[in-house]
């Protein structure tokens, strides 16, 4: 068992993994900005330590004073969260370089899954479905280029290998724009990610967003958790979620499952991941898998009652899956809204004061949020400030409970979405289930 664990990040999440520790009698030590000192986790962790002011390069992406922070506590493991430096192979890699432990995958399995290309020719390898694409990067050869594009057929989208959160894509839809759009699409990613490698794929017209939870050890035991359906984004950001996905036959479902977790075994995978897929006409395809937990990931532990942050940790403290596959039941429906600090129709970021946070509650209700009244959300973040979920027996039963949780949702002192999240509940579409990636943005006009 881990003795002590930085938690190296901030917001829900980290408060998150802090009550995951308390359970498992772990040392918690909170490591902050400057302008997050009133963080919940902060004032209930067993220590805390400040790493730099506010701005995330100076401090959350600041990996040698995370490290230093380790050192000075004594600490054992560092927990990385989702976003920040979550997915860094390099931060993994000097996080077990300086003796400790990553809680997460390997710095490898990182570094293969973060570029699209690699990660495709591994899942394909492992026999999970993959969108028809160019099977690796495009090259300087026009000609070879324009005949990937009309073998795949058009439409199709360029992305770039080290892209993602919907940066570094292009549809093309026409094999006079192609070669000009690889090159912005090109230059793009050299400037965002330092890497201008991309590679083109099939354009799915109407698919919808699908991803596969999965656990493993790095031992050779894999399970997964069952489904999620987040279709409903804007700008390629989720905003709500559900598990498991409405609509799919068991056969299809069952089928993609146990490959995710074939690829896990063959790739040697360990703690928890995600594989995404776009779903479309009955057919999975691979779209990318993300090596750490999921904002998301309470809708699965709703509907199967497995603590996925408390398996990262006793996989990291270095205890084989206790889970089989036999022991996951999918049990009644769960639903995940993102409350953000944001203007419901502008969705510009609205900072500021909490003068009174009343979080809802009954049965089926779970509430993960780092707020409290006369807490201050400061503008250098995420604006994301809570996660309202719901479960039932029945899907209908949850979207009512969500309903119910919506409307009983006090924040005052600040603009959030909640409007937004109180309207797409009620929307007709959504409730028959089954809806896709673009019907948020068109709903909005956007």
């Amino acid at each position: 068992m881990l003795k002590k664990v930085v938690i190296a990040n901030r917001g829900e999440i980290a408060l998150r993994i802090l009550r995951a520790c308390k359970e498992l009698g772990i040392k918690t030590v909170a490591v902050h900005s400057s302008a997050d000192r009133d963080l919940m986790h902060v004032r209930l962790a067993d220590e805390s330590v400040c790493i730099g002011p506010a701005p995330s390069p100076a401090s959350y992406l600041n990996i040698p004073a995370i490290i230093s922070a380790a050192e000075v506590t004594d600490a054992v493991a560092i927990h990385p969260g989702y976003g920040f430096l979550a997915e860094n192979a390099a931060f993994a890699e000097q996080v077990e370089k300086s003796g400790f432990v990553f809680i997460g995958p390997t710095p490898d399995i990182i570094r293969m899954m973060g570029d699209k290309v690699s990660a495709i020719k591994a899942m394909k390898k492992a026999g999970v479905p993959t969108v028809p694409g160019s099977d690796g990067p495009i090259t300087d050869d026009n000609e070879h280029t324009l005949a990937v594009a009309k073998r795949i057929g058009y439409p199709v989208i360029i992305k770039a290998a080290a892209g993602g959160g919907g940066r570094g894509m292009r549809v093309v839809h026409s094999e006079a724009a192609l070669l000009n759009a690889v090159y912005v699409t090109q230059s793009e990613a050299k400037a965002a990610f330092g890497d201008d490698t991309v590679y083109i794929e099939k354009f799915l017209e109407n698919p919808r967003h699908v991803e596969i939870q999965v656990l493993a050890d790095g031992q050779g035991n894999a399970i997964h958790l069952g489904d999620r359906d987040c279709s409903l984004q804007r700008r390629h950001q989720k905003v709500l979620e559900e598990a498991p996905a409405p609509g799919i036959p068991d056969e299809i479902r069952n089928q993609v499952a146990k490959s995710c977790v074939d690829a896990c075994i063959a790739i040697n995978y360990r703690g928890a991941g995600t594989f995404e897929f776009l779903y479309e006409n009955g057919q999975f395809f691979f779209i990318e898998m993300n090596t750490r937990i999921q904002v998301e990931h309470p809708v699965s532990e709703m509907v199967t009652g497995v603590d996925l942050i408390r398996q990262q940790l006793l996989i990291a403290g270095g205890e084989k899956l206790s889970i089989t596959q036999d022991d996951i039941k999918i049990k009644g429906h769960a639903f995940e809204c993102r409350i953000n600090a944001e203007d419901p129709k502008t969705f510009m970021p609205c900072p500021g004061l909490i003068k009174h946070y009343h979080p809802p509650g009954g049965l089926g209700v779970r509430v993960d949020s780092h707020l409290y009244s006369g807490y201050t959300v400061p503008p250098h973040y995420d604006s994301m400030i809570a996660k309202i979920i719901t479960w039932g027996d029945s899907r209908e039963i949850a979207l009512s409970r969500m309903r119910n949780a919506l409307d009983e949702l006090v924040v005052d002192g600040i603009r959030t979405n909640t409007d937004l999240h109180r309207d797409l509940v009620r929307d007709a579409a959504f409730k028959e289930g089954g809806v896709s990636i673009h019907y948020l943005e068109k709903k909005l006009k956007l």
